[in-house]
């Protein structure tokens, strides 16, 4: 069975693959001192709990925090006795390679994401990734990364907004009632989901004007469905489609014998 480990900036997400569908998935906060043992143990007290029984033989690793990545090549080392393919190493090799500048160095999720999305719904796609960022990531008609934009995600936003005015509380992203808020709450509510709204579809409006061909408009990320209400921003929402892009290039190696 495959493990497929996604490790982003706030959480990281395990998942198993049993070759037809995933088993079980499990999400975690991100602590770079977070030590294999450690990781292991939570892990397997979960697997126990849910009455799991999975043999283990393969890793698969995508990380935007480098410094998580030693302890999560020793848990594959340690507990699973394999050494892991890690997304973004020279060893680890691509469906499409990205189109980028020369030089330029893609993260790991926008090119798992595009090798998810390309696998499930083709080419000419917008891939919008609700997380810490807010990424928008362009799919070419043959599957290749071509370029994107980051944005501040939305929770960070909140964040930011919370910690430098001292007179603003933090709130829970919602769709709120009405656009003109009648309280300090209601208020920051809907400057943060309305704002976003305009982000996502003057953003893809924009990127499709540019590109010149049809484009579709796939999301994932928790927040996705929320900004989707009624405003019709997206053709698809795949929540699990990080994760599936890990089994799309794990058997895209294992076909060509590099593992």
């Amino acid at each position: 069975m495959l493990l497929c480990i996604d490790t982003g900036n706030t959480n990281t997400v395990f998942s198993i693959w049993n070759g037809a569908e995933f088993i079980a998935t499990w999400r975690t906060s991100t602590e770079h001192q977070r030590t294999a043992d450690q990781y292991y143990v939570w892990l397997s007290t979960l697997m126990n709990f849910q009455k799991i029984e999975a043999d283990i033989t393969e890793v698969i690793i995508s990380s935007t925090v480098p410094r998580v990545v030693f302890n999560l090549r020793v848990l594959a080392n340690r507990y699973f006795d394999c050494r892991p393919l890690v997304v973004g190493k020279p060893e680890c090799l691509l469906p499409h390679d990205p189109r980028v500048d020369e030089g330029t160095t893609v993260g790991p999720d926008r090119l798992v994401n595009s090798a998810g999305a390309f696998d499930r719904f083709g080419g000419d796609l917008i891939v919008v990734d609700f997380g810490t960022a807010t990424t928008f990531d362009v799919v070419a008609e043959d599957g290749a990364y071509v370029g994107g934009v980051i944005s501040p995600g939305v929770n960070t936003s909140l964040e930011s907004l919370h910690l430098k005015a001292a007179a603003l509380p933090h709130v829970d992203v919602t769709m709120p009632e009405k656009v003109i808020g009648t309280n300090t709450v209601a208020c920051m509510q809907s400057g943060v989901f309305w704002g976003y709204v305009g982000l996502v579809r003057e953003t893809c409006n924009r990127i499709k004007d540019e590109y010149g061909r049809p484009m579709r408009v796939i999301a994932t990320g928790g927040l996705a469905p929320l900004f989707n209400q009624g405003h019709k921003l997206f053709d698809a929402f795949d929540e699990f489609l990080t994760i599936h892009g890990l089994v799309v290039i794990h058997q895209y190696n294992k076909d060509r014998g590099t593992l």
